[in-house]
Parts: C-alpha cells; sequence; structure tokens
C-alpha cells in the first residue's frame, strides 16, 4: 500500500530491491503477471487491478510461489499512471485485454487517451517500452490513431517470438475461439525528457 496516494511515489518505496520496474495494468488473474515475475527474477512487477478477489487470488499465487518480485496494488490503472507512478520509473508498461468500450458513447472511458499517452510518457524511463494489446479491431485502430496523434513514441516490430511473453487468461479464451490479438510495442526516446 502507497504511504500517500496523493503524491508520486519513488521507485524504492514501491520494491527496495534495485531492479527495473515492469507494470501490469488490470492483471486480471494474474497469469501473465507470475509469469512474467517467475521467468525474470531480476525484474520488479506491479500489477494494478481494481477488483479485490483478484488482487487477493493473485497475492496468494505470488507468495505461494516466493516471488519477491511481485507486488499488486488495489487501484483504477489511469489513477496508478497518471498519479502515483513517479516519472522515468518504469521500464515497460503492459496494458493488455483492456475493455474496448466498444459503442461510441463509451469511448470516452477507453484507457488510451491523449492525457493518458502523456502520462504513460512520463512514467516511463528513457528506452522504456508500452506494450498493448486488444482483440477489438477497431480498439486497435483507435490505439493506433491516438499514439500518431500523440507523436512521441517509436513504434517497434513485435514479432511472437520476440521475448517471453505469456498469454494473459483472456487471450487463451480468445484463441481458443479463433480471435486474433493485435499488439503495439512502443518506445520512449532514449533522449526523450520525462
Amino acid at each position: 500500500m502507497p504511504a500517500d496516494y496523493f503524491r508520486r511515489a519513488e521507485k524504492s518505496e514501491i520494491f527496495t530491491k534495485d531492479q527495473p520496474l515492469e507494470v501490469d495494468l488490470g492483471c486480471g488473474d494474474g497469469s501473465f503477471l507470475l509469469g512474467m515475475a517467475e521467468h525474470h527474477p531480476e525484474r520488479n512487477f506491479l500489477g494494478v487491478e481494481r477488483l479485490l478477489g483478484r488482487v487477493k487470488k493473485v497475492c496468494k499465487r505470488a507468495k505461494r510461489g516466493q516471488l519477491d518480485n511481485l507486488k499488486v496494488l488495489r487501484l483504477e490503472s489511469r489513477y496508478t499512471v497518471e498519479w502515483l507512478l513517479g516519472p522515468g520509473s518504469v521500464s515497460r508498461l503492459h496494458l493488455l485485454c483492456p475493455d474496448p468500450w466498444p459503442k461510441a458513447r463509451h469511448h470516452r472511458r477507453r484507457l488510451i487517451q491523449q492525457e493518458f499517452l502523456e502520462a504513460v510518457h512520463e512514467v516511463l524511463e528513457p528506452g522504456g517500452e508500452f506494450l498493448f494489446k486488444t482483440d477489438h479491431d477497431e480498439y486497435f485502430e483507435w490505439a493506433e490513431e491516438k499514439v500518431a496523434d500523440f507523436g512521441r513514441f517509436e513504434s517497434l516490430e513485435w514479432p511472437e517470438e520476440a521475448f517471453f511473453y505469456p498469454k494473459t487468461d483472456f487471450q487463451i479464451q480468445w484463441e481458443a475461439e479463433g480471435k486474433r490479438l493485435q499488439g503495439l510495442r512502443l518506445r520512449k526516446s532514449q533522449a526523450s525528457p520525462t
């Protein structure tokens, strides 16, 4: 639990071990987060999830697996990025299969908006990456357009075999239904000011 929800947290306040920090927004049942933390003990992982039942489940599994490089924060994703994480503190930020809010009148609720992209850019360290996946074609196009309008990320290739990247529970479910996921891999310039 953050000591203060009304100021930006230093990376050292989240984890005492000084390692690169990766954040999984909307970590769900934690399958992706747990897989990453187990595979990369040299990195710290913060899962963000608003539903208490999911948070408890992930924490229990992390404790059972003795993953001291993993913590879960019960909070809204947008608030965490815009108000809690410190500038330049995150090496990778993952947003996997978020609610696409498909109805036009609900598009304002989508997480990927200009203000959110500005906050993501601020919390990423120089060279840090923002990774986004969705099964919703229209939301993917929306995200591409918002990122292009923002104009401060470099788009990178993201072949499936590029690096270890476990599947989320939603991804496994949707692929079983024959749906495909599309992804954006974006990098903050090495020279970018926060």
